[in-house]
């Protein structure tokens, strides 16, 4: 695509497109991704506004092709590693990312070259192959003999025979869904070198019929020891045929056609959910959920009733084995190195505060990126008769390695006694 057909936005800024940059399909698009809550389209005078809402990525158009970058800046590499994190996949070797773009316009370049790694690896392993049904006509009995289409198709006649056979082949689910994600990955990106690299590997490999079909087949996916490699491959192949939502980890905020869009909020409550996970595990900590007999439920209003629920619920042991405290946790995506914490969030973390941890030190816990390097505040919330609670404010430096921001936050978080 031309550079001039390029059109750059930040995360949740706006441009204005001529009339004639968008056709009729497009418009369809748009708006679906607008009922999906990732962008804004209004009609304007002299054409549309677009407003980007919080999500990054590529979406290739008929006319144009649209790059919304991040408002954090985060190396496109980078942003690799702690997607990878997020997902539990082994992120691009660093020799494999260099071989490509690394900044924001990258993004999509990198999933595809994520994607384009393990497929290599895969094809150099050899493909996996598995009993197929087959039916064909042949001059020599193998397998079954179809008894049916023999009489009713060659009425009688043996020169040739329709036969049913199980055969091994490479023609199976595990990989139909990288054919069809590596053939969307060479539509997507608009790097040459990469373009055909993507098409030489899908050359590789068997192709579903639809992207939906793919989709619905890695749904269906259990991994045993014979297919337990194809994991990783199968994670970078679900995000880019989701068009960037992780089903259980991302929201699909994705549109399926050309696009690689990520949800940044919701990739970050994935990775806060990780860091958690990872800074708990020692001592008897764990997470637990926020719902069920541990929810907190708002009853008597008009309609059903609501709940407030935080992103990540630690348990953590007392003094006592059969005592367990709760310190709740809440992944925001916001600048909070930069400017202060909002009203509404210092009313929701400290409805988490009171309804789960301690009556005596009610706190919790909010984590938020922060480019420049780990940060740690306090909020102490006071009224006239007492405190209210505390409000840990932790900034997670993401140019850090995922793994040193678990130690970090593990070294820092405020542990209930």
């Amino acid at each position: 695509m031309r550079e001039g057909n390029e059109v750059r936005l930040a995360e949740y800024g706006s441009t204005l497109l001529a009339a004639d940059q968008l056709t009729h399909r497009d418009l369809d698009r748009m708006r679906a991704l607008q009922a999906r809550r990732c962008l804004t389209l209004d009609q304007v005078a002299n054409g549309w506004r677009l407003k980007a809402d919080a999500t990054v990525g590529v979406l290739a158009l008929d006319r144009i092709r649209l790059v919304i970058e991040p408002k954090f800046a985060i190396p496109g590499e980078q942003l690799m590693t702690w997607l990878a994190y997020a997902l539990g996949a082994p992120p691009p070797l660093p020799a494999t990312a260099r071989r490509w773009t690394t900044g924001p316009e990258g993004y999509a370049d990198l999933v595809a070259a994520a994607l384009l790694e393990q497929c290599e690896q895969l094809a150099r392993e050899g493909l996996r192959r598995d009993y197929v049904r087959r039916q064909s006509l042949e001059p020599v009995l193998r397998g079954r003999l179809d008894i049916t289409a023999q009489v009713s198709r060659r009425y009688g006649q043996l020169d040739q025979l329709h036969v049913r056979t199980f055969d091994r082949a490479a023609d199976i689910w595990d990989n139909r869904v990288l054919g069809t994600a590596l053939r969307m990955a060479h539509a997507l990106t608009d790097h040459a070198d990469l373009a055909h690299d993507l098409r030489t590997v899908a050359d590789s490999f068997p192709q579903a019929p639809t992207p939906k079909a793919a989709l619905h087949a890695l749904d269906r996916t259990r991994y045993t020891r014979l297919n337990a490699r194809y994991g990783p491959a199968h994670t970078w192949a679900r995000l880019l045929l989701r068009g960037g939502g992780v089903a259980d980890l991302l929201t699909d905020q994705g549109y399926t056609a050309n696009g690689l869009l990520l949800a940044m909020p919701a990739l970050w409550e994935a990775v806060v959910r990780r860091l958690a996970t990872d800074a708990t595990a020692p001592h008897g900590r764990h997470i637990v959920s926020s719902s069920g007999a541990t929810g907190i439920t708002v009853r008597g209003d008009l309609g059903n009733p609501s709940t407030f629920r935080p992103d990540v619920l630690l348990s953590i042991p007392g003094p006592e084995p059969s005592v367990r405290t709760h310190l709740p946790l809440d992944a925001k995506y916001k600048r909070y190195d930069h400017h202060g914490v909002s009203a509404a969030d210092i009313h929701q973390l400290l409805t988490y505060s009171a309804g789960y941890a301690p009556g005596t030190r009610p706190q919790a816990v909010i984590i938020h990126p922060a480019p420049g390097g780990h940060s740690h505040r306090t909020l102490q919330v006071n009224a006239p008769q007492g405190t209210l609670g505390s409000i840990h404010v932790l900034g997670i430096d993401t140019h850090a390695l995922p793994q040193m921001a678990a130690q970090w936050i593990r070294s820092t978080l405020p542990w209930p006694r």
